[in-house]
């Protein structure tokens, strides 16, 4: 199965953004432990800290095969109707994944604009979450974790 994995605003600082929410592994440390944890699947990383080339890769999975897609909009997460909007109008299966527990953040983290566009959504699992995310893509088995 082909999976597209993306990963939004400072995603790419991991390691280095809040250790204590978000741990001291690296982005590459974060790709590495999703690799193994779905041996089989075909893989492709994506990461940006601006909306539109976020919005530009998921409008591409329509044409270029994708069957599934574990998103963590980052930042977006909470007012990007661009990106909600991208993942239902291309329809491919999509899971919302955050490291952290976004319900036991700062009251603004509480929402997601982006979850009701998606199938299921994964919190608080820490890197765990993006390969339950790809398990469910892959059974077509979706439920909230959190």
């Amino acid at each position: 199965m082909k999976i597209l994995v993306i990963n939004g605003p400072n995603m790419n600082m991991l390691g280095i953004r809040e250790p204590d929410v978000y741990g001291r592994q690296t982005y590459a440390d974060l790709c590495e432990h999703i690799k193994r944890g779905c041996e089989g699947e075909e893989l492709d990383f994506f990461q940006s800290n601006h909306e539109g080339a976020i919005v530009d890769r998921i409008h591409a999975a329509y044409f270029d095969g994708t069957d599934g897609i574990v998103i963590n909009p980052a930042a977006h997460t909470h007012y990007s109707y661009a990106i909600h909007d991208a993942v239902k109008a291309v329809g491919v299966p999509t899971v919302e994944v955050h490291i952290s527990s976004i319900g036991s953040r700062e009251e603004f983290r509480h929402t997601s604009v982006i979850a009701p566009a998606c199938r299921s959504q994964i919190c608080g699992k820490g890197f765990d979450g993006y390969v339950l995310a790809v398990k469910q893509l892959v059974s077509g088995k979706f439920e909230d974790v959190r």
